[in-house]
């Protein structure tokens, strides 16, 4: 098997018509020069180099190997020089994939910071709830996952094997309660949610619709859901309009408000996890993970702006 040490001095002899010469262009003793030329002799089975002196003169099958030399190892140096690009973030492609409320909030911001600090880095993003997203992960078609999940559950939900995959907590995301400004509760400070168990209610995607059900359950009722919309904007719609209530996420409420409607704490309390998922090998790529630290610092400031 030819190896780039042997092509490199196949070049060099070339170019330079000796041993010594090639030796010293290369920073190597003549012997072994001489020693890596009878070893690639011995790999090709024939005669590269005829020696005459201390003159040398390629053989017909030295001088096409020599020639390919050169092709081989320009192609070489190339991925070289841009694996090292990339090492040092002058370049890098990362996909993302994040769920839509998030990419309201938490990854403009995000990504806003990666450009200004790596601007040769390039993101290419996509939403995705949950199970999509990390069925992309596995796949391999996206870098990086924006997820969440509810308190009690993990990011899968039993959809998705999280098994071999990173999982980073970078949030934690106030449910809340909205409601019609004239709701007979919307004077008090925190509402019980089992004192809206004869109201109509509003639910959000899937999962959200299934943390709504197992809530309420536990509040020992059964919710009468007759709207569902994964557009938050028609959420607090629909409730300024009276036709029911709903739990929003706080991450939500600090791109998206209405003010026919009020926000309120529920009890008991609940919360979901905002996290970025991706495969340990794929953290550590210089350019995920500056993105996945970028991540990280927009949901430390967004969590400070909720609690201020």
């Amino acid at each position: 098997m030819l190896d780039a040490a042997g092509l490199r001095v196949m070049r060099a002899i070339a170019e330079a018509g000796t041993f010594t010469a090639a030796a010293q262009s290369l920073g190597y003793t003549q012997p072994a020069v001489s020693q890596m030329v009878r070893r690639l002799e011995e790999r090709t089975g024939t005669v590269l180099v005829e020696r005459s002196g201390r003159v040398v003169r390629l053989t017909e099958a030295g001088e096409l190997l020599a020639r390919h030399a050169t092709e081989i190892l320009g192609a070489l140096e190339r991925a070289e020089a841009e694996i090292s690009s990339i090492a040092g973030l002058q370049s890098g492609r990362v996909r993302l994939m994040a769920f839509p409320s998030s990419s309201a909030t938490l990854v403009p911001q995000a990504l806003a910071a990666l450009r200004r600090d790596h601007p040769h880095v390039t993101v290419q993003f996509t939403e995705a709830e949950p199970p999509e997203s990390l069925a992309a992960i596995r796949a391999g078609s996206v870098d990086l996952a924006v997820a969440f999940s509810y308190e009690g559950t993990d990011a899968g939900r039993g959809e998705d094997d999280l098994a071999g995959l990173e999982v980073i907590d970078v949030l934690t995301d106030p449910v809340m309660l909205v409601l019609p400004q004239d709701h007979p509760l919307a004077g008090q400070d925190e509402v019980e949610l089992a004192d809206l168990a004869a109201d109509t209610w509003i639910a959000g995607c899937p999962r959200c619709r299934g943390h709504l059900l197992t809530l309420s359950r536990q509040a020992g009722f059964e919710p009468d859901v007759t709207f569902e919309t994964e557009d938050y904007v028609a959420v607090l719609g629909l409730v300024a309009a009276g036709l029911g209530v709903a739990l929003v996420p706080q991450l939500i409420l600090h791109t998206v408000s209405h003010p026919e409607v009020v926000v309120r704490p529920v009890s008991p309390p609940s919360r979901r996890v905002v996290q970025v998922v991706t495969t340990p090998d794929l953290k550590r790529v210089p350019a995920v993970a500056a993105t996945l630290g970028a991540l990280c610092a927009s949901a430390r400031e967004l969590d400070a702006r909720t609690y201020d």
